[in-house]
């Protein structure tokens, strides 16, 4: 062989080592890259590699990301399995930060207060497994919209002692087509043992109360668990809370038109009688039971707000300083001092617009009078019985008075 021949094949083997060489220099040396014939393979070792470099913490946030009608109470939530949490953040979408929980295992977290209603939050979680690997999840989410969303102005308020014939009052920010399941979401329940049962007056009306008046001395629960609650096609509630009011003795007062005389009983018993000025032959004032819902040491009265008017149209009297005033009615109906008639009225003749009257004097400051006294002994939700004017029932729900209507009725207008 020529020398010539012998350089050309030894050229010709280094360009094939040389190859070689090339090749597995980029599988990283490994002659396993190309296969042992045990089915691994180069990426399946990548991927095993990487598990065993990723954090076993699962973290889980609720709502999902890119939700919208969120609740505002139950929805923000983070968990985790497999780890611990290290860090929770929560803001507004203009980055206000929303302060928040973390229990005690480290494995939840919560906001400390509800949320405000059609707001954008951002959550960022991170956790660690037990070798110490964090991972971390995000999440964006939007709570429900007024629009989308309901609540109920409720009454007596928490905490407060009332009268025993004070029921709970319900008034809805929105009309309620789903009423079995708002119902459904609302308790009430007394010390006394005594059953409640709850009538809907309209789409936006449920007042609740037992057959016969609540036991004096007993306290009353509300519940609402209306979050998430689908009170309408689209819209949904977002109360969640918890009320008690005390109910104090029993006080029912009983008006006689006829008589002129008020006679105040606690329990069962005559405590006081008081005469009295009712509505005139012309404005009878309703008979009926009629709970009192507001009390008003001063308050104005005028006419033309109820229907009295002169031919001008205004009112037919105007008073702006009515002392001692407790509403009976939502039409106008009150209790009240009165301190521009003859004293001789009282007693003697009926000759108010539809409200009873009792001798008073003007700034409602004597408390000899017996207006201030009966002011000063009556509570929200105690009870007045009006008799004998000749005037029809007082409507039901014209104020809190659904005392008038009896027990199967009552109950008839239950959704459950």
């Amino acid at each position: 062989m020529t020398d010539s021949k012998r350089r050309g094949r030894l050229a010709a083997a280094s360009a094939l080592l040389g190859g070689v060489l090339v090749l597995t220099a980029c599988s990283g040396g490994d002659a396993d890259a190309f296969g042992s014939g045990d089915g691994d393979t180069s990426q399946a070792k990548v991927d095993e590699a990487a598990a065993k470099k990723s954090s076993e913490a699962q973290i889980t946030i609720t709502p999902k990301d890119g939700s919208a009608n969120a609740s505002i109470n139950n929805s923000a939530a983070v968990t985790v399995s497999k780890g611990t949490l290290t860090g929770v953040t929560m803001t507004t979408q203009d980055g206000k930060p929303v302060a928040g929980q973390l229990s005690a295992d480290s494995k939840s977290w919560k906001p400390s207060t509800p949320l405000e209603r059609s707001t954008t939050y951002k959550l960022a979680a991170e956790a660690k497994d037990s070798e110490g690997r964090i991972a971390h999840e995000n999440a964006s989410f939007t709570t429900v919209s007024p629009a989308n969303s309901f609540i109920g102005t409720f009454t007596p308020d928490n905490g407060s002692t009332v009268g025993v014939g004070m029921p709970v009052s319900i008034n809805f920010d929105k009309a309620i087509s789903n009423k079995a399941a708002v119902q459904k979401g609302i308790t009430v329940s007394s010390s006394s043992g005594q059953e409640v049962a709850c009538h809907w007056f309209s789409a936006n009306r449920m007042d609740c109360r037992p057959q016969d008046y609540w036991k004096e001395g007993s306290t009353v629960t509300l519940k609402l668990a209306l979050d998430g609650v689908q009170g309408a096609s689209g819209v949904y509630g977002v109360q969640q809370k918890t009320v008690t009011f005390h109910i104090g003795r029993n006080q029912v007062s009983y008006v006689d038109a006829r008589t002129k005389q008020m006679k105040v009983t606690q329990d069962g018993k005559v405590v006081k009688t008081i005469p009295i000025s009712a509505g005139s032959p012309d404005n009878k004032t309703y008979e009926g039971r009629m709970v009192v819902s507001e009390k008003f040491k001063q308050t104005r009265m005028n006419g033309a707000t109820v229907g009295f008017t002169d031919d001008d149209g205004k009112g037919e009297y105007d008073i702006k300083d009515v002392p001692h005033a407790m509403r009976l009615t939502t039409s106008g109906t009150f209790i009240h001092g009165n301190y521009w008639g003859a004293p001789s009225v009282f007693g003697s003749a009926n000759t108010s617009h539809g409200c009873v009257g009792l001798r008073d004097a003007k700034g409602a400051n004597d408390p000899s009078t017996p207006a201030a006294w009966f002011y000063n002994n009556t509570l929200i939700g105690d009870v007045v019985v009006v008799q004998h004017t000749g005037d029809k029932t007082v409507s039901p729900d014209n104020g809190l008075n659904g005392w008038n209507m009896d027990w199967a009725q009552w109950k008839a207008g239950s959704a459950v």
